[in-house]
């Protein structure tokens, strides 16, 4: 600005100032008639298409939902028509920063580990009441092929039966699984630090031809695959499932492993994890019949005199036939299975509390009338309870008979 007065003052035109100065006359006049320095007028801000949908973002990241990706497909179900780099960068300046940790990553060969953990999500139920569920997340090292399964309880007994339901699901059985040092897996350690293996599971890895191993203690992160594993779960699958039973959301989330986690690209191998599981199968070793692991699978217990078996704090009905009898109880993707040696005698949804009580269909069918006929309270509950189960007992017997590759 001083050079142009200058300029003005030595009684340079406007002309020759613009030519030497590489502007146009119309910005020297400008400049010269202004009593400071022209300000550039401030743009009304642009909108955005996100706009519309801050509110709804702003309270799913209060909730703890912060990836992006499960994000966009719930704008996209409202309407949002704008693309994943507006999202991304929108929550990027809202979510709160966290600071970077290293760790060092450990390849496996095909077929070689699993890698095995629980996490646990909590919600509320259509009784207003909190409830939680364990997610049982297995790993194959080599292809980052995942399988995910909701139990109610973290035993050895669930812990055992999702084994055989992951391997079936990716079949074969990998030469060796990784945990860390929950007790369903190791009870402790000897005085040299060698584990103490927890004899139920110590058992059936030998039956199926899988070697146990544990992290080293307050080394978790030596699994880290399965450790991501879950928190892909918690992030990606849990905000968007909507389930009404353990049978539904158990679909729920083998629908997901097929069609999103397993078919994605995956960040670390830069493939899908299901075309390298189909390359990987060959190195897993073959599955053992299902009766060779009934013994791990199924507890015994009688069945009472009305016909139910108590199993976990609940009742669960089977032919009146069986009355007296010993009988093996078992659970499998949400439902709770009663058999008798290779005869399944019922199927029922498991329950969500303790208490609950299930009529199988047909359970007092045949039943003389007499001193042999159960309880009025008993009739009365069967009429009640199979009518709501019918509606829904060809999808339990599904789930249990084939809901599992």
């Amino acid at each position: 600005m001083k050079d142009l007065y200058e300029m003005r003052g030595q009684g340079r035109s406007i002309r020759g100032i613009a030519r030497e100065l590489g502007v146009s006359r119309n910005s020297v006049r400008k400049y010269l008639r202004s009593p400071g320095v022209p300000q550039a007028k401030r743009r009304a801000p642009r909108g955005s298409k996100l706009d519309a949908y801050a509110g709804y973002i702003d309270q799913r990241l209060r909730e703890g939902l912060e990836n992006c990706v499960v994000l966009l497909r719930e704008l996209q179900s409202l309407g949002y028509e704008g693309s994943y780099t507006i999202l991304r960068e929108h929550v990027r300046l809202r979510r709160p920063r966290r600071e970077p940790r290293a760790t060092m990553r450990f390849e496996t060969e095909p077929g070689e580990q699993a890698q095995v953990d629980w996490g646990s999500f909590g919600y509320v139920g259509a009784d207003g009441r909190k409830h939680r569920l364990w997610a049982f997340v297995m790993v194959l090292g080599w292809s980052r092929a995942i399988y995910v399964e909701f139990v109610r309880r973290a035993d050895v007994a669930s812990f055992m039966q999702c084994h055989v339901n992951a391997f079936e699901y990716f079949g074969g059985v990998p030469r060796r699984c990784l945990y860390d040092n929950a007790k369903v897996v190791v009870l402790g350690r000897d005085a040299d630090g060698r584990p103490e293996w927890n004899q139920r599971m110590l058992d059936m890895s030998l039956r199926m031809g899988f070697e146990l191993r544990v992290c080293q203690p307050y080394r978790a992160q030596t699994k880290g695959k399965v450790e991501s594993g879950v928190r892909y779960v918690r992030g990606n699958l849990w905000p968007s499932v909507r389930f009404t039973d353990d049978a539904d959301l158990n679909r729920q989330s083998l629908e997901w492993c097929d069609s999103v986690a397993n078919r994605r690209t995956h960040g670390t191998t830069g493939r899908r994890p299901w075309e390298m599981l189909a390359e990987e199968r060959i190195h897993l070793g073959g599955l053992p019949e299902r009766s060779a692991l009934a013994p791990y699978l199924r507890d015994d217990r009688r069945v009472a005199h009305d016909g139910y078996v108590h199993w976990e704090g609940s009742h669960y009905g089977v032919p009146w036939r069986w009355a007296g009898t010993t009988v093996q109880v078992g659970q499998r993707m949400g439902t709770v299975e009663i058999w008798t040696g290779e005869q399944r005698l019922a199927v029922h949804p498991r329950a969500e509390r303790p208490g609950q009580r299930f009529t199988a269909p047909g359970q007092w069918e045949g039943l003389p009338r007499g001193g042999g006929r159960p309880p009025k309270e008993a009739l009365a509950v069967q009429v009640v309870v199979e009518e709501v189960e019918r509606r829904s007992l060809d999808v339990y017997e599904l789930a249990a008979a084939g809901g599992v590759r």
